[in-house]
């Protein structure tokens, strides 16, 4: 028959077996804590994800803003209440932020977003300073668009004979078609 070590071996090995295949069943519990922690801090690193792009989207916009204010193309009126706003909003987003990480900085949120707003980013800077020459090309430029948009504001003389697009009173070609009006 069997010696009793074949036994004991085979037994040893069954014992060892039955082990492996019951192992996913005792750790099941341990799983779930560390599975359950998982999901917190995805939740809480997909928060601070969208408030870091709240964050960057907003001081875009009050770079965007300062910027078409010195070029003149906002209302005087208009511009304190759009920076108001913003800087309401992205002042917000900071105390988020920084409730999220547990920082606490020595600025308030607002003295950061000044801080922010007024370093401007390297690719800026030559737009927001042209060169002599570049400016006086672009002074012509803004000329033309708009002589182009007080030629356009003029009501239509009629309809191009050839093609029946609306022709404006100081055309002399038809811009569709060329023809002579």
């Amino acid at each position: 028959m069997m010696d009793f070590g074949s036994i004991l071996l085979i037994g040893s090995l069954a014992v060892l077996v039955m082990m492996f295949v019951s192992r996913p069943f005792f750790e099941r519990g341990a799983e779930n804590k560390p599975l359950v922690e998982r999901k917190a801090h995805l939740q809480e690193e997909h928060v601070r994800s969208g408030l870091l792009a709240e964050r960057d989207r907003l001081l875009t916009a009050l770079r965007e803003l300062e910027f078409d204010q010195t070029l003149g193309k906002i209302p005087a009126e208009d511009y304190p209440v759009q920076r108001a706003y913003l800087m309401q909003s992205a002042a917000n987003v900071l105390r988020q932020l920084d409730a999220l990480t547990g920082d606490t900085h020595a600025a308030s949120a607002e003295e950061r977003l000044e801080n922010a707003v007024a370093v401007r980013p390297a690719s800026a800077a030559p737009i927001s300073q042209p060169k002599p020459k570049a400016a006086a090309e672009m002074d012509e430029l803004e000329a033309q668009i708009a002589a182009r948009r007080r030629s356009r504001q003029e009501k239509s003389a009629g309809f191009c004979p050839k093609c029946g697009n609306p022709v404006q009173k100081s055309d002399q070609f038809c811009s569709r078609c060329g023809t002579v009006v």
